[in-house]
């Protein structure tokens, strides 16, 4: 059954000071930003929270400012700004990548990162990318702001640390993965408009040849965007062997727990996980 509108209130206060006084006051307000995932939940009667707020349109949200050390996107950045702006594309090509893989041209018109990263969904596109280039995450309340890693903010599935009345306000990325090998692979039906079965993301920079750095990270492997911690410790300062390839294999299987559902059965995930892995380390 289809909602009803008239079940519904949205507030629009225009501002972010005001959005943050609208929270504090009533914490139960739901944010809605691009809405390409609450819409599609009410579209089809299941969006639960009837009391909505609007940051559509706040300035305050979308930018994108580029500093020596960092580069760093408002919440409110869209895909398409992602997309379109040389400076990621020329030093976060993942982040390029992963944004044209979320949802259709529509979507990415709409659709914001700090949207993407409130929803929290374990499959989504653009996490996996954010936790292999290291970033921060700034949240905002009416009662300051707080800074914590990216790696950090997951804490199950579709549990955030964000607190009633805070929101994402921005990401910060390193600028300092140029000579680092990037990968990023997504396994679904397709390339766009589909969710994955899986993804993987991964950065490593090598010292001679040995990995002198290395950061793994996806999608629909375990009940949260996360990193790989166990796989990314036994590869750290070895060599690429085939006895390694085969023992990172192992170390990533029992690592991650993938799910059956509607889009694959866990036994496929853990062996195209293995598979994504094995071609990122033979690149290096």
């Amino acid at each position: 059954m289809r909602s009803d509108v008239r079940d519904y209130t949205l507030v629009a206060p225009g501002t972010l000071d005001a959005v943050l006084s609208a929270l504090a006051a009533n914490p139960t307000l739901t944010p809605l930003a691009g809405g390409t995932e609450l819409m599609v939940a009410f579209g089809v009667g299941r969006l639960g929270p009837h009391e909505l707020i609007s940051l559509d349109g706040l300035k305050e949200l979308r930018f994108i400012e580029e500093k020596p050390e960092t580069l760093t996107l408002g919440a409110g950045t869209t895909f398409t700004d992602i997309r379109r702006n040389p400076t990621i594309a020329r030093e976060f090509p993942l982040l390029v990548q992963t944004a044209a893989w979320t949802g259709s041209i529509a979507n990415q018109n709409r659709g914001t990162l700090g949207g993407n990263i409130a929803n929290a969904s374990p499959a989504a596109d653009n996490p996996p990318a954010l936790l292999v280039y290291d970033a921060t995450i700034e949240l905002v309340s009416a009662n300051g702001r707080r800074t914590l890693p990216y790696d950090e903010f997951h804490l199950g599935y579709k549990k955030t640390v964000l607190l009633p009345g805070e929101l994402i306000y921005a990401i910060h990325l390193p600028r300092r993965f140029a000579q680092h090998r990037q990968y990023v692979r997504k396994v679904g039906t397709r390339n766009a408009q589909a969710i994955s079965k899986i993804a993987l993301a991964a950065t490593a920079l090598m010292d001679g040849s040995h990995v002198g750095e290395i950061r793994l990270a996806g999608a629909s492997l375990v009940d949260r965007p996360a990193r790989l911690h166990a796989t990314e410790a036994l590869l750290l300062g070895k060599a690429i062997t085939p006895e390694l390839r085969t023992q990172a294999a192992a170390v990533l299987a029992s690592e991650i727990k993938p799910i059956d559902d509607i889009r694959s059965t866990a036994k496929y995930r853990i062996a195209v996980a293995c598979n994504l892995l094995d071609e990122f380390l033979l690149s290096l």
